[in-house]
C-alpha cells in the first residue's frame, strides 16, 4: 500500500473469482510507508520508507534558507517567510523543523515467516539508512536492496545475505560514479542519479538506474559485483529508467533485455511518454536498442485525466509475452516474438478508483495458471484472464 498505516496485504486467490482478504500488516508509526513485497518460499521481505519522503527533504534545505533570509533581512526569518522560500505552506516549517531536529529511524527492511499466510510474523527488521528502502528482489537467499545510506547521495544498491532470515547481514553494496559523499545526512540524487531497483538473473544483477539508465554487475562474487556494461538513453528519453532484466530466450543468437520508464506527473508537454525497450545485451559492454513499444493517447479514455506512460513489467518473464502496466493506459499485452517489432494483443483499462480522474495502473504479476493480477496504486486490484 501507498500510505500509513496500511502496510501489506495478504489475499487468498486459489479461487480467482472469489479473492478474500488474510490477513494486514497495518504500519505501527506514521513516518513510513511500505509499498514493495517480494516472496520466496516461506519468507516475505517489505521495505520501509519515509512517507512523503519528497516533502521531507525540504528539511535539508531548513538551515540554508534561514541564514540566507536572516543576511537578506537582518533578523531571525519567521515560519511565513520560511515557508516562501521553501515553496510550501507555514504550517508546513514546524514538520520540517521537526524532521531536522529528530530524522528518520525507520529506513530498511523487514522480513516476515508466512508459513502461516493468515499469521505473519516478523523475525527481523534491517535498518539501513537515510529515508531507508524503495524497491527490493529476494530469491530465497539474497536480497537485493535499493536504499539510501550513510555516506551516499541517493539510493544504491546494497545485497543483504537471508540464509538466516532472522539474522540478515551485509555482503556487498555498489553505487554509481559520483554518489559517494560525506556527511550524516543525504541531501538526495545527484541530477537523477540513484538506483530505483534491481534484479538478478543467472550470475548477473540488471540495474535500473532512474536517469543513468541500464547498468549490468557481473555477481559470480557477491561479495564483489562489478559492472560489465551500461546502456543510458537520457538524454534525449525524459522518463526516468523504472525496471529492467534478461529475458531468458534468444532471438537469433541474441540475448534480450526489457527496460521500462516510469511515467510521472509532471511529464512535460512535448515530450515523448515513457516506453517499453527491448535492448541487445549479447555483449554487455555494448548494449544496443533493438525497439521500442509505446500506447498512443487514442487508446486510453483516460490519458489526459491522469499519468499516461509506461510503469511496469512482470518481473522474471518467460515466453513471447510482455505484460506492462501503463498508467491511465491500463494493462497493455506486447507480443515480443520478434523484437525489433513488438506488437500489442491485447489490453484491460480499468474504471478509476472512486474519487480519482484516471487509473493508475502501476504493478501486474501473473501466476502459473496464467491468471493476471493487476494493481491499481490508488487502491484496487483486477484478476483478470486472457
Amino acid at each position: 500500500h501507498m500510505a500509513p498505516p496500511h502496510g501489506t496485504s495478504i489475499i487468498d486467490v486459489r479461487d480467482p473469482r472469489r479473492p478474500s482478504l488474510l490477513a494486514r500488516i497495518e504500519l505501527p508509526e506514521s513516518h513510513s510507508h511500505s509499498h514493495k513485497v517480494a516472496v520466496s518460499g516461506d519468507l516475505m521481505v517489505v521495505n520501509s520508507q519515509r512517507h512523503r519522503r519528497k516533502f521531507f527533504r525540504k528539511a535539508e534545505k531548513l538551515l540554508e534558507a534561514e541564514n540566507a533570509l536572516k543576511k537578506e533581512l537582518g533578523r531571525a526569518p519567521v515560519d511565513a517567510e520560511l515557508a516562501v522560500a521553501l515553496k510550501v505552506k507555514e504550517a508546513d516549517v514546524p514538520l520540517l523543523r521537526a524532521e531536522w531536529a529528530n530524522g528518520y529511524e525507520y529506513g530498511g527492511f523487514k522480513v516476515y515467516d508466512i508459513g502461516e499466510p493468515s499469521r505473519p510474523r516478523e523475525i527481523a527488521f534491517q535498518r539501513t539508512g537515510g529515508h531507508g528502502a524503495h524497491g527490493l528482489d529476494f530469491d530465497g537467499r539474497f536480497a537485493y536492496v535499493s536504499t539510501e545510506m550513510k555516506g551516499y547521495r541517493g539510493n544504491i544498491l546494497v545485497n543483504f545475505d537471508l540464509s538466516n532470515p532472522e539474522k540478515p547481514h551485509e555482503v556487498s553494496r555498489w553505487c554509481l560514479p559520483g554518489q559517494e559523499s560525506p556527511g550524516d545526512w543525504m541531501t538526495g540524487p545527484v541530477g537523477g542519479l540513484w538506483l530505483h531497483h534491481a534484479l538478478r538473473c543467472g550470475d548477473k544483477i540488471w540495474a535500473a538506474c532512474w536517469q543513468a539508465g541500464v547498468w549490468v554487475l557481473d555477481a559470480s562474487d557477491m561479495s564483489r559485483p562489478k559492472v560489465v556494461g551500461s546502456y543510458n538513453y537520457h538524454p534525449p528519453f525524459f522518463e526516468p529508467t523504472h525496471t529492467v532484466m534478461a529475458l531468458p530466450q534468444t532471438y537469433k543468437g541474441r540475448s534480450l533485455a526489457l527496460a521500462i520508464d516510469e511515467e510521472h506527473d509532471d511529464h512535460p508537454r512535448g515530450q515523448p511518454h515513457g516506453m517499453l525497450w527491448i535492448l541487445d545485451v549479447s555483449d554487455p559492454a555494448a548494449m544496443t536498442p533493438l525497439s521500442v513499444f509505446e500506447v498512443s493517447e487514442l487508446d486510453s479514455p483516460w490519458s489526459r485525466s491522469g499519468k499516461f506512460g509506461a510503469g511496469q513489467i512482470v518481473e522474471h518473464p518467460t515466453g513471447d509475452r510482455v505484460f506492462a502496466t501503463w498508467c491511465a493506459g491500463g494493462l497493455r499485452v506486447v507480443d515480443i516474438s520478434d523484437p525489433s517489432r513488438p506488437n500489442e494483443v491485447g489490453c484491460f483499462i480499468p474504471p478509476p478508483v472512486a474519487g480519482f480522474a484516471a487509473p493508475d495502473s502501476m504493478d501486474v504479476e501473473v501466476d502459473e495458471r496464467g491468471v493476471i493480477f493487476l494493481l491499481d496504486r490508488n487502491g484496487s486490484l483486477d484478476v483478470l484472464e486472457m
